[in-house]
């Protein structure tokens, strides 16, 4: 297993509230092995004047997923992931419902980490691909 624990749902999501994450509603639903996923709806407060689904909100959503994914992997007190970059590729607009995001690692290094951030809506169309590069910062 990737993660030095396992993740505990119930606690990544209590400490998304009162924050971006908590307002946005984003929900952290399913872990594995190597994986972690959450899901935002996609209502008044994450879509833009258009009325689809926001490109910021998509970004939200992968780079809370790469964070407290590349947070998990780490053993040492005092560890922390900062983002360095991140990008996002919108692929396919969406109205209405709620979309789920599944990051993966692709570099889990001493300094650095890279992650995938696959974002599908309801009926599992792809809708953005993001990856984020994080830094380890010790104390």
């Amino acid at each position: 297993m990737l993660f030095k624990k396992k993740p505990d749902l119930d606690f990544l999501n209590q400490m998304g509230k009162g924050n971006l994450i908590g307002f946005l509603g984003i929900r952290y639903t399913a872990a594995g092995e190597d994986y972690l996923e959450a899901e935002m709806p996609v209502e008044a407060k994450t879509k833009q004047p258009f009325g689809l689904l926001h490109g910021g909100a998509n970004v939200v959503l992968a780079e809370s997923l790469g964070s407290v994914a590349a947070l998990l992997t780490l053993d040492e007190e005092g560890a922390y992931p900062v983002g360095l970059e991140i990008n996002a590729n919108h692929l396919k607009s969406v109205k209405e419902g709620k979309v789920t995001g599944r990051v993966s690692p692709l570099h889990i290094g001493k300094r650095t980490q890279v992650w995938e951030i696959k974002i599908n809506d309801q009926e599992g169309n792809l809708t953005c691909i993001s990856r984020i590069t994080l830094a380890i910062i010790r104390k």
